[in-house]
């Protein structure tokens, strides 16, 4: 009997010296992520939150702001992370708020992401249009004149987003200012009646990017073609010629997660995290064609976050167990 309560006493405190040996990191702190006003962001973000709640962390829902502001906040200290950090796109943002200085950002989250200009198919084939650069001929741009000003109609970027700055640099570049109209406000609400139009059977003329819905409604190659540019003209000077020899006028960018660079250095293991997570871009495209067909719930998109999780446990465990070495 002594012998088995003594066995019994070890066995708990065995217990109870491994549970403080090795406690999660997390442990007490709140960590607060940042992303843009664009919904479909939600889902990388979640994805990036469920990580870190498996370290320990208490993770509020994201809060949305727009892009400036976001970074701003994570240089401060006021908000944690974003995940949503585009490179080359919104460097200057990056830059202005501090850049390497003030935030950490290793790796790469999403990867391949494409920007350009794009008409219908239909319209593209007839006058035979294949570069941005015939829209400065007259009668080329009034084939996308929706308000009878004779000027083609761009649907283009909500302003604060980084491709407006692109967008109007290239538009004074290409010499398109006289007979384009670079139409700004509110992304989808445009987009909506982009749609409309070409459901009408209408020319269009609009920009996008992927990953986001809109490639998987108006598909290129089926419905609509990328537009070339006659030359690479970004404000950030890069070079935007793809390996094929095409260009499109945005180089290929990298979606990465930041955080307060203080913040990291004093939580490793959720660094090494950040560094470790990789989410193919054709996954968010395919969440993203799900919020466009109606599941745009919270609740829809915290299903998706755990649909993915429960399709790719191996991958996830991987990135917990990477980050807690």
């Amino acid at each position: 009997m002594r012998k088995f309560i003594l066995t019994s006493v070890a066995m708990t405190l065995f217990t109870s010296v491994g549970s403080y040996a090795a406690p999660l990191p997390g442990q007490g702190k709140v960590v607060k992520p940042i992303q843009s006003t664009i919904t479909e962001e939600t889902f990388q973000t979640l994805l990036v939150s469920r990580a870190l709640e498996k370290l320990g962390y208490t993770v509020t829902a994201p809060e949305e702001v727009d892009y400036n502001v976001g970074y701003t906040s994570i240089a401060k200290g006021d908000a944690t992370f974003m995940a949503v950090n585009w490179q080359p796109l919104q460097e200057n943002m990056f830059d202005a708020a501090g850049g390497d200085k003030t935030f950490y950002r290793e790796g790469h989250y999403v990867t391949g992401a494409a920007q350009g200009y794009l008409i219908d198919k239909k319209t593209a084939e007839h006058y035979h249009i294949t570069n941005i650069e015939q829209l400065k001929d007259p009668t080329i741009a009034k084939l996308f004149d929706s308000n009878g000003d004779g000027r083609a109609d761009l649907t283009g970027c909500t302003p604060g987003w980084g491709c407006d700055t692109t967008i109007a640099y290239q538009m004074k570049a290409y010499q398109l200012e006289k007979t384009v109209s670079n139409n700004q406000g509110n992304y989808a609400a445009m987009m909506a009646d982009t749609i409309t139009r070409y459901q009408q059977g209408k020319p269009i003329l609009y920009y996008t990017w992927t990953p986001f819905w809109v490639s998987d409604v108006l598909k290129p190659g089926k419905d609509v073609v990328w537009l070339e540019v006659p030359f690479s003209a970004d404000p950030q000077k890069l070079e935007t010629k793809l390996p094929n020899g095409k260009n499109y006028g945005f180089p290929v960018n990298s979606i990465n997660i930041i955080a307060n660079k203080q913040w990291a250095n004093s939580n490793p293991q959720a660094a090494k995290l950040f560094a470790e997570m990789k989410l193919p871009l054709a996954d968010i495209n395919a969440e993203n064609a799900a919020m466009r067909a109606g599941q745009s719930s919270e609740d829809d998109i915290n299903r998706h976050v755990d649909g993915w999780i429960k399709s790719h446990q191996a991958l996830f465990d991987q990135w917990i167990t990477a980050a807690l070495q």
